[in-house]
């Protein structure tokens, strides 16, 4: 059902990126060229004037008055506001979003903003996806997977990615790698893919010269761009917060940083034009090696700065067109000293660059092979992306995506592990030498055991003389007992009904009986045999002990002494 869903999903997702895309066009053209347009505007043919500085502060003026008046969610770059949505929001985006995000983002861009479409159009893609689920009486987390399904569409809309869209839902959305939300995402990236052609035009939407091979010293060469790349990520990264610290600190309402941050890109526009815009030319044109040296740091300097202040300040934009190109750019400078030339260094610190700050190393590799369409790059690719990856979880707490929504009080993790719960049985951690009351216990003599001195547990299972499992004796309820005087000789047995009293099995998962424990508000269980008798008790303290010990595994280290091997030395 889920994937017959994602089929429509990934035709609107696909649609909403051309929706998008053309909406950036047409707000360039008017504002840039004065005309009525849906031609992409080279920024390069822009001549510097009072205009350039203006235009891109008069665009943050109405996305500020957007987020203010409209919806504060199209305030950033789209997908820490997706996740936001997906584990706090019950995957569940308000019409305004969909609406709002694209109409604000396309402003952004089309008057200079040095953004991506992709960030808005997850967002945009998202919320069709996220609307579509709500009209269907769906759980939270088939609303996620719809949610997803969009975004990846979207994505492959835009780029033409379907496979890297995937990985990109696995790693940074779906927080699961399961049949039921794979199998629909899969679908609509596939959809978007089969329909994009129509839209956008057919192949890989960059070209790129023969690369190296994935030799030895090719390999070493690429993992030591991509520890450069990793440094590079994370100092743009604390840039970054270190200017939203900035904005934050302001005596002036967050309505008027976006214009703010348009008077700094139009400063650094009037330095080097073609940091303006959404900039895919700018990565064709170092992809395919047209750029010389200084124009490749010109514009690494200028792009990072102005791409810098307009983000932080809060206006409405995409962070991959500018990450390509920032780690394109620094590729490239590298590639005029490493063999293989300025286009395929930049290739591979765009693969960098995209894994490590986006914590997507399997993402950032398969992207920057499937938009150039040069697969046989893939282990090159691979390995800077892994090692930037790798530099950055090593330098940084979070990612790009997470400090963000960490500074919102939600903290994440991004490993990946099997839950002990589900590997581990109810024998395992029960305790065997149980405590136990007699069924033929008198109550007045169980009032007066648990009234002593002596401490007592919350409860106490119930045996017969045959040593199975009548009930649980709860101190609670034989201490109210006491006050209702004396019980003649009625027995814990007759007065305590074993009547859905929760029992588990010692061979059954950890993760079932703790369902149970939960859904009941139980936290004491006794274990008991197929015939009924007491073999353990389970108790909320030992279920805690299970995730120490999963701890202890991670963290404690001994040297494995190998005695086989000891002994035929010593012989």
């Amino acid at each position: 059902m889920l994937t017959a869903m994602a089929a429509a999903i990934g035709m609107g997702g696909a649609g909403g990126a051309w929706v998008l895309l053309k909406l950036i066009a047409l707000v360039s053209n008017l504002v840039w060229c004065g005309r009525l347009s849906t031609t992409a505007v080279d920024f390069a043919l822009v001549k510097p004037s009072l205009w350039m500085v203006l235009a891109p502060a008069l665009g943050g003026i109405v996305v500020g008055l957007m987020a203010r008046f409209g919806s504060e969610k199209i305030r950033g770059h789209g997908i820490p506001e997706a996740i936001e949505a997906i584990l706090i929001g019950g995957s569940r985006m308000s019409p305004k979003v969909a609406i709002l995000k694209p109409l604000s983002s396309a402003i952004a861009i089309g008057t200079g903003g040095p953004f991506g479409a992709e960030g808005p159009i997850i967002m945009t893609g998202g919320a069709l996806g996220s609307l579509f689920a709500q009209l269907f009486n769906l759980s939270a987390a088939e609303r996620k997977t719809l949610l997803v399904a969009g975004a990846a569409a979207g994505m492959t809309g835009v780029f033409g990615t379907p496979i890297a869209a995937v990985l990109m839902a696995v790693e940074l959305l779906l927080f699961e790698w399961k049949p039921r939300s794979f199998l629909p995402v899969t679908m609509a990236a596939l959809v978007a893919a089969a329909v994009r052609p129509f839209m956008l035009g057919e192949g890989p939407l960059f070209h790129l010269a023969a690369s190296p091979g994935p030799g030895w010293s090719e390999l070493a060469l690429c993992a030591a761009a991509g520890v450069v790349s990793g440094l590079q990520s994370s100092l743009l990264t604390k840039l970054l917060y270190m200017a939203e610290d900035t904005f934050g600190r302001l005596r002036l309402h967050w309505m008027w940083w976006p214009a703010l941050g348009g008077l700094a890109v139009g400063l650094g526009g009037l330095a080097e034009p073609r940091a303006l815009g959404v900039g895919y030319d700018v990565i064709g044109d170092l992809l395919a090696g047209h750029l010389a040296l200084g124009e490749i740091g010109r514009l690494l300097v200028v792009k990072a700065a102005v791409w810098i202040v307009a983000l932080s300040s809060g206006t409405s934009g995409g962070v991959l067109a500018p990450l390509l190109i920032l780690g394109g750019a620094l590729g490239g400078i590298e590639g005029h000293w490493l063999p293989g030339g300025a286009a395929w260094w930049a290739l591979v610190g765009m693969a960098g660059m995209m894994g490590g700050t986006m914590r997507a190393p399997l993402t950032g590799a398969l992207f920057a092979a499937e938009l150039t369409g040069h697969f046989a790059a893939l282990p090159a690719l691979f390995a800077a992306s892994a090692a930037a990856y790798g530099v950055t979880v090593l330098v940084m707490k979070r990612s790009i995506l997470t400090e963000k929504i960490a500074r919102r009080g939600l903290h994440l993790t991004r490993e990946y592990s099997v839950d002990p719960f589900q590997m581990m049985r109810v024998r395992d951690v029960m305790a065997e030498d149980v405590e136990t009351l007699p069924a033929s216990m008198p109550v007045d003599e169980a009032i007066a055991f648990f009234a002593g001195a002596t401490p007592r547990h919350k409860s106490y299972p119930l045996v017969d003389g045959q040593g199975r499992v009548v009930g649980m004796a709860p101190r609670a309820e034989i201490i109210r007992w006491l006050t209702e005087g004396a019980h003649d000789e009625t027995t814990l047995g007759e007065a305590i009904s074993d009547a859905g009293v929760l029992v588990g099995g010692p061979d059954e998962p950890i993760g079932a009986l703790v369902e149970q424990m939960v859904e009941r508000d139980v936290g004491r269980v006794p274990i008991v045999d197929p015939a009924g008798k007491l073999v353990g008790l389970v108790t909320r303290t030992d279920l805690l002990r299970v995730h120490a010990r999963q701890r202890a595994l991670e963290t404690e280290r001994a040297a494995t002494q190998l005695l086989p091997l000891r002994e035929k030395m010593a012989h």
